[in-house]
């Protein structure tokens, strides 16, 4: 008996602790304020400062990036074009131009589906109180080839001007690093 309540405790013990261990969803931020609007926050332009960091904890690349952001269309069924021009710490840069698509959501907040000329087939978003999560296949230029990596965004708006975004990079389920970035409306 006292064998059979020692392995249901450590069973249930287990199962508590993998629990504790899930990851977030989108449904956890429901609450949370500001509520975010992406097509209010990203409407006109937004500067960003970021770095990459490797799987230490090494910070590899850093960049400032402005966006310049406009939406169109009939409301609850917009369209987004967010322009970005990145500028590296090496002097290097890069645009990217992403077309997202916003489909009502719960809650009034919503959907989005994204695309732009390095992203791999659809990026898909959605927004739930002050919070967005947004995945997609990035075609990434690293040492003369290129190779599809999955992001996974996180970003959370702070208040009315400041939003930050963390996002892990992964190739076949193994973290590669992770970019942060601070987002500030103009």
């Amino acid at each position: 008996m006292k064998r059979r309540l020692l392995l249901t405790g450590a069973a249930a013990l287990g199962a508590t602790g993998l629990t504790g261990c899930a990851s977030p969803t989108i449904a956890d931020y429901a609450g949370e304020k500001p509520v975010l609007d992406l097509r209010k926050y990203f409407n006109g332009t937004v500067d960003a400062w970021g770095v990459f960091t490797n799987r230490s904890g090494k910070v590899v690349k850093r960049f400032t990036v402005v966006m310049k952001c406009s939406w169109s269309g009939e409301p609850g069924r917009e369209v987004g074009v967010l322009d970005e021009d990145f500028v590296y710490s090496d002097g290097t840069t890069q645009k990217r131009i992403w077309t997202l698509k916003r489909t009502p959501g719960e809650g009034g907040q919503g959907r989005y589906t994204g695309t732009a000329g390095d992203v791999v087939g659809e990026a898909q978003g959605e927004e739930r109180g002050n919070a967005f999560y947004w995945s997609y296949d990035l075609d990434l230029p690293v040492d003369g080839r290129n190779i599809v990596v999955h992001f996974e965004d996180w970003m959370y708006q702070m208040d009315e001007r400041v939003m930050l975004n963390r996002a892990t990079m992964s190739k076949w389920g193994v973290t590669l690093g992770e970019v942060t970035l601070s987002f500030t409306k103009r």
